[in-house]
């Protein structure tokens, strides 16, 4: 799920000392992410083993590490931040068990089928060259910003309300990142993620736990007083005004707006192709949808538990703490000693988790999409080499651009610069559409309906809701696609064997 994050934060709170066994135990997870991309380097032959782990992934690692690379660090702080200042409205954009069902059984067969390593192989497949690159140089550019956005905001919260240095969190965080991307490739980005899921659900659960134990009361009084203050869906927007933040336009815009991640966004896909067949496959993406939506109800249940706890200890939350901020205020004010550097461990692992993904992913499509496209001849000696030198660029990248913002407060430049990119997520997801589904469509086509796409989102972006963004890029690159595909002719059906849901 993605959420925005007020990047004010905070005005300044009383920084609290993290304490010598609050270090020792995060700086224990973060030797072990390295330790574990040291591990997997041993692996590391050549390029199916870097992008694609030698298909050797198990289907439950492949799982865990889908859901670890969709719940980044801005949702380990904005879930709670929503229920503590508002209610579970958003919880109604957990539609993965509704899409499971399509990227199974529609766009996981194609991926399999015609063996890639870059989604966008496929659209140079079903269009042309065009298609692909357009597709995977968005991909990259999003994602490299990306990385320094769940960088940066939990460094700041961190050290707004902590002892822990901003700069230094972003530095520790990325470097150890970039170290063990780099060693290990896409398998020790799946194991980082299988132990950094474990680290952060279990930090999310204790905390939920603790702050239940601190209220003692009874379930049935805290649901009572949350339904008192509207912490549920009380005051949600049931209309069918889809122009507005209505629960329709949540439900509804949440599916074309998962769409993107789940079916054309290389970091989820290369999920698809690290297992050894296609229903081991099958099996990951469901185990992802399946535990999403509990996880998610856990981040919501601690803001609202949250808000009960400190409108009965209004002592405890010092003045000036913006909503963002509650959850790492509660995590090094009132968690015991030892735990509270586990759950900081649990921060950084979201964080981590993400970053890692973007940047093998963006190295994958750089030297799949671009460089092996362009030099076919090069050696597989040549591209693994190159995939570790674009990893480490990639997260130079992210994380100069994540110290950058921290230190000249280029925020608001950032944001604007990856809402820009982000309006193109249902373009991109449009094509694959246009491609699996409509044999009608052809090159011309989906290169005019992506560019017609991407101008009308942009264009209506702050007319409708964010979550209709999605929907009328994928609803323009179809029919525009389509349009403009009856014009320019038929495409010759022998190229689309196989391409296309009929066969």
């Amino acid at each position: 799920m993605l959420l925005s994050l007020d990047t004010s934060l905070i005005q300044m709170a009383p920084e609290a000392d993290f304490g010598l066994i609050n270090y020792s135990v995060l700086s224990i997870y973060l030797l072990l992410m390295v330790g574990i991309g040291a591990w997997c380097s041993r692996h590391n032959k050549n390029t199916d083993d870097f992008f694609r782990g030698g298909q050797r992934i198990p289907w439950w690692a492949a799982g865990f590490s889908i859901f670890a690379t969709m719940l980044s660090s801005i949702t380990f702080m904005a879930v709670p931040a929503m229920a503590y200042g508002a209610d579970w409205y958003l919880f109604l954009a957990n539609s993965y068990i509704l899409i499971t069902p399509i990227v199974i059984y529609v766009f996981l067969p194609f991926y399999r089928r015609l063996n890639i390593t870059s989604a966008y192989e496929y659209l140079e497949k079903r269009f042309n060259l065009a298609a692909r690159m357009v597709a995977s140089g968005l991909f990259v550019f999003f994602q490299t910003g990306r990385i320094a956005i769940v960088l940066y905001l939990p460094a700041l919260a961190l050290s707004t309300v902590s002892s822990i240095n901003l700069n230094t969190s972003i530095l520790v965080m990325g470097v150890l990142c970039i170290i063990y991307t780099m060693m290990g490739g896409i398998e020790a980005v799946i194991w980082t993620d299988v132990v950094q899921t474990l680290v952060l659900v279990g930090g999310a659960v204790f905390s939920l736990v603790l702050i239940l134990y601190r209220l003692d009361m009874s379930s049935a009084e805290m649901i009572r007083i949350g339904v008192e203050n509207g912490k549920f869906f009380e005051n949600t927007d049931w209309s069918w005004d889809l122009l507005t933040g209505s629960a329709w336009t949540i439900l509804l815009g949440s599916l074309f707006h998962n769409m993107f991640s789940y079916t054309a966004s290389q970091d989820v896909v290369q999920r698809y192709i690290t297992t050894k067949d296609e229903k081991t496959a099958a099996r990951a993406i469901w185990l992802n949808a399946l535990i999403s939506m509990p996880a998610q109800a856990v981040f919501f249940a601690i803001g609202t538990a949250l808000f009960i706890f400190y409108k009965f200890n209004p002592g405890r939350l010092v003045d000036g703490i913006t909503n963002d901020a509650i959850f790492p205020f509660f995590i090094v004010h009132e968690m015991p000693v030892g735990v509270a550097g586990l759950i900081v461990a649990g921060l950084f692992a979201a964080a981590q988790s993400s970053a890692s993904s973007s940047m093998n992913s963006v190295a994958t499509a750089l030297v799949t999409d671009f460089y092996k496209r362009l030099k076919p001849d090069s050696t597989d000696k040549t591209n693994l080499l190159l995939a570790r030198l674009l990893t480490l660029l990639t997260g130079a990248i992210g994380v100069g651009a994540a110290l950058a913002v921290a230190s000249a407060d280029l925020r608001s430049a950032l944001e604007a610069y990856l809402n820009i990119i982000g309006l193109f997520g249902g373009t991109i997801s449009g094509l694959f559409i246009l491609g699996v589904v409509f044999r009608r469509a052809n090159g011309f086509g989906a290169v005019t309906g992506a560019i017609v796409s991407a101008i009308v989102v942009f264009l209506v972006r702050d007319i409708i809701h964010f979550y209709a963004y999605a929907f009328v890029g994928i609803f323009t690159t179809v029919t525009i696609g389509l349009f403009s595909s009856f014009l320019a002719g038929k495409q010759d059906p022998g190229k689309m064997r196989g391409l296309t849901v009929s066969k």
